[in-house]
């Protein structure tokens, strides 16, 4: 979190005051905007802006170096490569927007998960504000299916239409960890499709993009909303999120199994080539997806079974977690357990952190261990090749 500049006391993202000192905290809009060769001081590093990503409407990515200061711990360890997403000054003016800035900053800074896209900072520079994480080498989700899709065209007609059941498992349990921690502490990330999913080369997925996640709030608060359409994309929203109804983490679930759906299918249940986005919302409250066994003939009649179950219009029908979920589908499936999906339960069981300082310093320091042996055990005992 941001400190004030008199009394260092912690401010929320965006203050003007301090809430302790009262305070008032400086504008910094005579700095330039962040392009290709900024550097930006942190006081602990600079940050130098190297190209640019991607952009989209309300922001631009760019990849960047975190030199750390001589004088930190981490300064031998070398340049930090990191993803920098800056909000346009246009949008950093609005505050809907803006406050769905702070809020996936927030969301990164509470999570901490091999799987989960890592926080590095977030600030304002100039006329924008920028939320420094965790450079991810690799491709989206949505890219890898579409490489199986055209390798599956290539096999003919007894091939599968597009991953096998081993590797599509092999990504899915790793996101059904990722969404298992957070959940645990109270976070629905609202937001889950196969662009938001990134695949690293070394076979490592990590769930990104918590711009409309929404956290979990102390009693008797609330987190506002934008007005209008509800958030989140049509092809993978469930019912009550269409409907703006209240959501937990079986909302995600539901998203989630559309994920690995088209994962094995080669397209999600409503396909959003041939429909409007409101169409495909329509689909999610109203129409039953089709039995993924249409597509996919080599599945075992479970399957749809498991998948009828995932996709249930009301979601007191559906698995009440993720590790549930995915123990469900893997034991459809046949694919044998493994210890690094066995840790991804363990995981999200210690993720809540208790209240008594000892126990919160051990319970870090299993944490630690269980994210490095998750992770190093992904990308040694990967089923899958350098090629995604």
């Amino acid at each position: 979190m941001p400190a004030c500049v008199q009394c260092k006391a912690e401010l929320a993202w965006g203050a003007r005051v301090c809430a302790a000192c009262r305070g008032l905290q400086p504008v910094m809009g005579q700095r330039g905007a962040i392009a290709k060769g900024v550097t930006i001081d942190l006081g602990y590093g600079r940050v130098v802006v190297d190209e640019r990503l991607g952009d989209g409407g309300m922001g631009v990515v760019w990849r960047a170096w975190l030199f750390y200061a001589p004088g930190d711990l981490r300064a031998g360890e070398g340049a930090l490569p990191v993803a920098l997403k800056v909000l346009r000054p246009q949008a950093s003016v609005q505050g809907a927007i803006r406050l769905l800035f702070f809020n996936e900053a927030e969301a990164l800074k509470r999570l901490s998960h091999p799987n989960i896209v890592g926080f590095q900072d977030f600030f304002e520079w100039g006329p924008s504000l920028a939320l420094a994480m965790e450079l991810v080498d690799g491709d989206t989700l949505e890219v890898v299916i579409a490489r199986h899709v055209a390798r599956a065209r290539i096999g003919g007609a007894g091939a599968l239409p597009s991953m096998p059941f081993r590797r599509a498992w092999y990504y899915f349990q790793q996101l059904l960890g990722a969404l298992a921690a957070t959940h645990a502490l109270g976070i629905v990330h609202r937001d889950v499709k196969p662009a938001n999913v990134l695949v690293r080369k070394d076979g490592v997925v990590k769930l990104s993009d918590f711009g409309i996640a929404r956290l979990a709030v102390a009693a008797g608060g609330t987190q506002s909303e934008p007005h209008g359409m509800a958030p989140g994309t049509g092809a993978y929203m469930a019912p009550e999120q269409v409907l703006s109804r209240p959501l937990d983490g079986r909302t995600d679930l539901y998203s989630a199994a559309m994920v690995f759906y088209e994962m094995l299918a080669g397209r999600p249940p409503f396909c959003p080539n041939d429909k409007s986005e409101f169409m495909l919302r329509h689909d999610q409250v109203e129409t039953s997806p089709p039995p993924i066994r249409s597509f996919v003939h080599q599945a075992p009649p479970v399957v749809d079974a498991l998948f009828a179950r995932a996709l249930a219009k009301d979601p007191a029908y559906r698995f009440a977690s993720a590790i549930e979920m995915g123990e469900a589908f893997r034991r459809g499936l046949g694919l044998d357990d493994s210890a690094e999906w066995k840790a991804q339960a363990e995981i999200a069981r210690e993720a809540p952190e208790p209240g008594d300082g000892a126990q919160r310093v051990e319970r870090a320091q299993k944490l630690a261990t269980l994210r490095e042996f998750v992770e190093q055990g992904y990308r040694t005992q990967r089923v899958v090749s350098h090629g995604g």
